[in-house]
């Protein structure tokens, strides 16, 4: 899709500040949840074909914790929050107030924990898109795995066609100012195509 090469400075800034927004209430949503003070850094956002994002997550075939969503209302599509494993198990720590345990493998109760915080941070970035366009967006009941990062994104795109294959990639890096720890997350924005051009339409008049 040609418009996503064409996009100017400011067009790809109004993108930027609408992921800083989101971030900045999934900071909050998280200080919330863990009880701690969290800060953010300011996001890094791409806009890029499916098949480039697995490499700027982890290696394509390193597993990831994903929560994945459908996108319904006026837009549709999906989102994903994907975490590294290990960033997925020491949030799941937080979420749950227990010690650092290296190396363990979640069980069901952090991964239902993790699927209620990807509901939630998922939630913010919406919410702050919906803003930025005036529409309706409506989250699914959110689903959770744990597979290659490869095999999470392929999953995604299941239900759309392969024309449907640019993602907006949102990395934050939210940093725990009590424990002086550093936790990477990704947003994946995956319209289907009417919802990208809309998206598109929308920062161009911004």
């Amino acid at each position: 899709m040609s418009e996503l090469t064409s996009l100017r400075p400011m067009q790809l800034d109004a993108i930027r500040e609408v992921a800083n927004i989101g971030a900045g209430h999934a900071a909050t949503a998280l200080s919330h949840m863990t009880g701690q003070t969290i800060m953010i850094t300011v996001p890094t956002i791409n806009v890029a074909a499916l098949e480039e994002v697995p490499p700027s997550i982890v290696a394509p075939d390193e597993p990831v914790a994903a929560v994945l969503m459908s996108m319904l209302g006026d837009l549709t599509g999906r989102t994903l929050l994907v975490f590294p494993t290990d960033t997925a198990t020491r949030l799941a720590e937080l979420l749950l107030r227990r010690a650092h345990a290296p190396g363990t493998e979640l069980s069901d109760l952090e991964q239902s924990a993790l699927k209620e915080a990807g509901n939630i941070l998922s939630g913010a970035y919406m919410n702050a898109l919906s803003e930025f366009m005036g529409l309706m967006l409506l989250p699914s009941p959110p689903s959770f795995a744990i597979d290659m990062a490869r095999a999470v994104l392929t999953t995604a795109y299941l239900q759309f066609g392969s024309d449907r294959d640019y993602v907006f990639c949102v990395e934050t890096e939210f940093f725990m100012q009590d424990t002086g720890e550093s936790l990477r997350g990704f947003f994946l924005l995956l319209p289907d195509v009417p919802s990208l051009r809309a998206i598109l339409r929308a920062v161009r008049l911004a």
